[in-house]
């Protein structure tokens, strides 16, 4: 479903941040392709990943859901998660429905596409590896902790997060898409358990350095206990580059309005605060900085405005294209 002509964009995360900046970009003439991460092993998805030997199809479920085209009732019946006393229980249709065709057609990414053809989806949905694959943490004492879902309840700083097993492999579509792509987005998403998981699939971390597109982090609203407490955006950036050995953001994209009170009390609860945008030190890794009222409340929650980023992201993806154009 490539829309020939129309600028490429590449947006890599998970988690629920990616979705939501999905619902806003697919509203611009642009060619999407979201690699998403694989990692995930709580939940509906983990039983699915344990019981049936498949990657977890949470992350990949919210993405379709988020670029598909199709009448609401439909996309909340793919969303709908099942609350009775059964097995069912705490299952989404949408889980259910990618284990089956993932069953039928003997492939996830298979499944994905035919997914895709169903739920009119606008671009191309890509997991981050066609395999499950187990996200560690190496915590600053030396402890390892393994699983996704148990990383941010170590109660203990880590130092670095790492995949097993070592073969995996991107897929061929990725690698392609980051080639081709005019411009890449990273995030939003929690860094280590939603971001990194993907930039750490062998070869596709590399392919990203290497890719002519510019490249914009997303940086988060709030810090998140267990994973990025304390943590400025620099911290964030340093963080990716320390585990990707190379700097290869151009610009990061902040939020500049207050969080207001009620909003922080709640997140203290949750031992988490705003980011601090650590504006010199972000200069002085060479980047360019971005800002904007970009955060919205809904449910008492924080969450990245979709409107107001695919607006910024849309305007930069056209300076860019200008700037290729004048340059030929």
């Amino acid at each position: 479903m490539s829309n020939f002509g129309q600028p490429r964009i590449v947006i890599i995360g998970g988690g629920t941040g990616l979705p939501v900046l999905l619902r806003g970009l697919k509203q611009y003439p642009v060619d999407i392709t979201a690699i998403v991460t694989v990692a995930d092993d709580g939940g509906s998805s983990g039983r699915l990943r344990d019981d049936l030997h498949i990657p977890p199809p949470g992350d990949i479920r919210n993405v379709l859901a988020a670029m598909s085209d199709v009448e609401p009732l439909v996309e909340e019946m793919f969303q709908h998660r099942f609350k009775t006393s059964n097995e069912l229980s705490g299952h989404s249709l949408g889980n259910l429905i990618l284990a089956a065709m993932t069953s039928i057609t003997g492939n996830f990414v298979h499944a994905i596409q035919e997914m895709s053809k169903v739920l009119n989806v606008r671009g191309k949905v890509l997991p981050a590896a066609n395999q499950s694959v187990v996200l560690h943490a190496e915590m600053e004492d030396g402890a390892v902790v393994s699983g996704e879902s148990k990383i941010p309840y170590s109660g203990k700083k880590i130092k670095r997060v790492f995949l097993t097993p070592n073969d995996i492999r991107p897929l061929p579509e990725s690698i392609q898409a980051l080639r081709q792509a005019d411009l890449i987005i990273i995030g939003p998403g929690s860094l280590y358990t939603s971001i990194l998981p993907n930039l750490l699939v062998p070869k596709l971390g590399g392919e990203l350095c290497k890719a002519h597109a510019k490249k914009v982090y997303i940086c988060n609203l709030m810090t998140q206990a267990g994973e990025t407490h304390g943590f400025t955006a620099s911290d964030h950036v340093k963080a990716i580059y320390d585990h990707m050995n190379c700097a290869f953001i151009d610009t990061v994209l902040v939020n500049n309005e207050e969080i207001p009170p009620e909003i922080q009390l709640r997140y203290n609860e949750e031992l988490a605060d705003p980011v601090l945008y650590d504006f010199p030190r972000l200069y002085e890794l060479g980047l360019e900085v971005v800002h904007a009222d970009i955060a919205i409340q809904e449910n008492g929650a924080l969450r990245h405005d979709p409107k107001k980023v695919a607006n910024i992201l849309y305007n930069l993806l056209m300076d860019e294209t200008k700037k290729r154009y004048h340059r030929k």
